[in-house]
């Protein structure tokens, strides 16, 4: 807070000691950031397992193939829509406590969902995990702000890299796990509500320990209200929220109709699921290495404009030599959806204080969720309608020029609080 001058009515306020808050207790520290990677490792398997067994559970729920589309199109819709709410949840009952909650939706989602005797069902308990994703996804960069206010880019990458982690996992894992324990569908995607319970046990200790600290804090301080412009007056905020969308579109592009491409191309289906694992992995590592690299630097634009000439290259390469090249343009691919950690790093550097975290961190990642919902669906469209792979790879090169020139924009070296005029 800014040192105010003091008024003669203040003089016996300012005669008192000042009541401090509690400290930190010593466990806090290593409890959180275990608790950051678990609840890292939980925000991609409600996803990628289902699309590991997405036949079998179609086939055994009788699904539509309407109802079907609707539930790939779910998880964008979830993380743009819950995650709106996740900084009014924040300010009433605290970060930790809303993530807390968050990975107890996700456990009970994955749990209900397993069970669930037709597909209305399954949607629903799969968005009430999708739920708590999306509060997760919006809270983990202020709980990296707040804590580890030094380390933004270490602990920014080392949940990346969790989230990269669980995201493989679960991809590959699956159907070998299914086929082990008896070859259910049911089975295979309940296993994953266990990993969401393990989740949630480190975050009761912090959210306990969280809310006494701020009790303490509100005490010590007197409160002051949130004023000032909107986040959306800020430029550099829209620059991320853009960023955010086309890099996720990049992404559920690739997750979703890579294989198809290389198969089209005259790859055997084995061998283009293991090329799309390729490209995932490459996530794994580099999840780690970026934010650590941005977090050391004051302008992130050069590593932007990096990751994007990667992408060109790939798609390139899909364009002139499909099979020749695959495994390369494998990895290139799987570089350049690197990007995500890059953006969650930003929204962390990009404003001063959490409170400044939590309004970005919704904003961009709300309103790029929703951005990036027609993007895999246009794909579709174009591939259905002009018979083959030109066509939608020049819109998918044609989508990183923009991504390229928002995120040097979003990567200059300004927080929304001084665009804004934000108090901290």
């Amino acid at each position: 807070m800014l040192d105010e001058e003091i008024q003669p009515r203040d003089l016996t306020a300012a005669a008192a000691p000042p009541r401090q808050a509690p400290a930190q207790p010593a466990w806090l520290g290593p409890v959180l950031i275990v608790g950051i990677v678990l609840a890292a490792l939980n925000l991609r398997p409600a996803i990628t397992s289902l699309g590991a067994l997405f036949e079998e559970t179609r086939e055994g729920l009788g699904m539509s193939g309407t109802v079907a589309g609707l539930i790939t199109s779910v998880p964008a819709l979830c993380f743009a829509v819950f995650g709106v709410t996740a900084p009014r949840l924040s300010r009433r009952f605290g970060p930790a406590a809303v993530v807390c909650a968050g990975m107890a939706a996700v456990a009970a989602g994955l749990l209900i969902r397993a069970f669930a005797s037709n597909a209305a069902g399954f949607l629903a308990a799969s968005a009430l995990a999708l739920a708590g994703i999306a509060l997760t996804n919006v809270l983990l960069p202020v709980i990296v702000k707040r804590w580890f206010p030094e380390k933004v880019g270490t602990m920014t990458g080392l949940y990346s890299m969790a989230l990269a982690a669980g995201t493989s996992l679960a991809a590959a894992g699956t159907v070998p796990l299914t086929e082990a324990l008896g070859g259910s569908w049911r089975t295979g995607l309940v296993l994953w509500a266990g990993l969401a319970v393990i989740a949630v046990l480190p975050w009761l200790p912090v959210a306990r320990a969280s809310r006494k600290e701020e009790r303490g804090a509100a005490a010590a301080a007197p409160a002051t209200a949130s004023t000032g412009p909107s986040v959306v007056r800020s430029r550099t905020a829209w620059a991320l929220a853009c960023y955010f969308a086309l890099q996720a579109t990049g992404a559920y592009i690739t997750m979703g109709w890579l294989p198809q491409i290389f198969r089209d191309a005259g790859v055997s289906a084995s061998t283009a699921g293991v090329l799309l694992a390729v490209t995932m992995v490459m996530g794994v590592p580099l999840a780690f290495v970026i934010p650590g690299l941005a977090g050391r630097m004051k302008n992130q634009g050069a590593i932007a404009a990096t990751l994007g000439v990667f992408g060109l290259t790939g798609y390139l390469g899909l364009y002139l030599a499909p099979v020749a090249g695959a495994w390369a343009w494998a990895i290139l691919l799987g570089v350049s959806n690197c990007a995500f950690p890059l953006v969650i790093t930003l929204i962390g550097l990009r404003a001063k204080t959490p409170a400044g975290v939590v309004k970005l961190s919704a904003f961009a990642q709300s309103t790029g969720y929703l951005l990036s919902i027609p993007g895999p669906l246009l794909i579709g469209a174009l591939y259905q309608h002009s018979g083959g792979w030109d066509l939608p790879l020049a819109v998918m090169a044609g989508i990183l020029v923009p991504q390229i020139a928002l995120g040097v924009l979003a990567g200059r070296d300004r927080t929304i609080e001084d665009e804004c005029g934000m108090r901290d």
